[in-house]
């Protein structure tokens, strides 16, 4: 058995330790976060069951209900598993939020939001951070600067798409506009025009590799075998952006880019321009905190933002993701463990996995 499988299986063994904990202590706070499935009774539970325990040598821990009935389980009817445990409750309550959250014209204040979760706003306040990742202030700025992202994308002045975001006014969207769109917004409007756009080609074990920068930071991160192909895939993102050669300085950046690519060190340390939604920005910023040579998969993702039940989606986001290797959507893998679809090639994918692991 090699080391990374060893300390996988290892990992494992350790979580389902922690859950016969809970099942054990009859652990309420564990319930929503995996149920159990009784080899000898084909029935599946909450943690807090009532019911008298099984051995542990016939129980398997899953997820979610609807991976424990695909293994052939039934729900118990003295727990009820499917029903809200108060950790879905409260994830429902948050949900509901968010719901208001992008539906209103104005952003709801926070005292609002927490009255209709039945929450005090300290404790709203907290539990939406942990369960979205973000503030509910930050959470509204990030679904307004999408509405305007949107609106900019078809006929709307940028006046008009500014309001219809549900901002008060101009002032306070310009205020922000650069970091939330990566230019400014006529420039995002006319698909990037007067935005230069350095960017090269390079040479690496992988085959071609194109790196483009705004002012602001990595922008593109491409892997393909056509320089032509890498050159038009960036032109159909900003087809009126200003595209040019990178300078000597823009090349040094391309080197490093390079050197890491063939010797993965801990980290990437160079500055990104990244746009995208608030769900997928959350999703790379996971993605961003895996080590290097290890790998999850996507329900851990899912997991980690407080989602477990955007599995599909997370595959979205990595898919989305035009930053390789500085956004290691790589090291996301299948529920079996097996490698899945990649941008670039599952065959790249394999071969950073493995030089990562070379270098732990």
């Amino acid at each position: 058995m090699s080391r990374s499988t060893s300390q996988t299986t290892g990992k494992a063994a350790a979580a389902d330790d922690r859950r016969w904990a809970s099942v054990l202590a009859r652990d309420k706070a564990a319930d929503g976060s995996f149920v159990l499935g009784v080899k000898t009774t084909g029935i599946y539970c909450k943690p807090s069951c009532p019911a008298r325990k099984p051995l542990r040598k016939n129980v398997s821990f899953y997820a979610t209900c609807a991976e424990a009935e695909a293994a052939g389980f039934r729900a118990c009817k003295r727990c009820k598993p499917k029903m809200a445990s108060g950790n879905n409750a409260q994830a429902e309550k948050i949900a509901v939020a968010c719901r208001m959250i992008e539906t209103a014209e104005t952003a709801p204040n926070l005292e609002t939001l927490a009255a209709s979760a039945g929450l005090s706003s300290y404790h709203f306040h907290r539990v939406f951070k942990a369960a979205t990742g973000l503030t509910p202030k930050a959470y509204a700025v990030a679904h307004r600067n999408k509405r305007v992202r949107d609106a900019l994308k078809g006929d709307k002045s940028v006046t008009e798409a500014i309001y219809e975001a549900g901002f008060n006014s101009p002032g306070r969207f310009y205020a922000d506009a650069t970091p939330s769109l990566g230019m400014k917004p006529r420039a995002y409007r006319a698909g990037g025009a007067d935005t230069e756009i350095r960017h090269a080609i390079a040479k690496c074990t992988l085959g071609k590799m194109l790196v483009a920068a705004t002012d602001k930071g990595i922008c593109a991160l491409f892997f393909g075998d056509d320089p032509a192909e890498l050159e038009r895939e960036l032109r159909d993102r900003l087809p009126r952006a200003k595209l040019t050669k990178g300078d000597r300085a823009f090349k040094d950046l391309v080197a490093k880019v390079v050197a890491y690519v063939e010797q993965p060190q801990k980290a990437l340390d160079l500055p990104l321009d990244v746009q995208g939604t608030a769900f997928q920005h959350r999703v790379w910023t996971a993605l961003r905190e895996i080590p290097p040579g290890e790998t999850v998969t996507y329900g851990d993702i899912a997991r980690r933002i407080g989602k477990p039940e955007a599995v599909r989606a997370v595959g979205t986001a990595c898919a989305a993701n035009r930053i390789a290797v500085a956004i290691p959507c790589h090291r996301v893998v299948g529920s079996t463990g097996k490698l899945t679809g990649y941008r670039w090639g599952v065959e790249r994918k394999q071969a950073l996995l493995d030089r990562e692991k070379r270098k732990r």
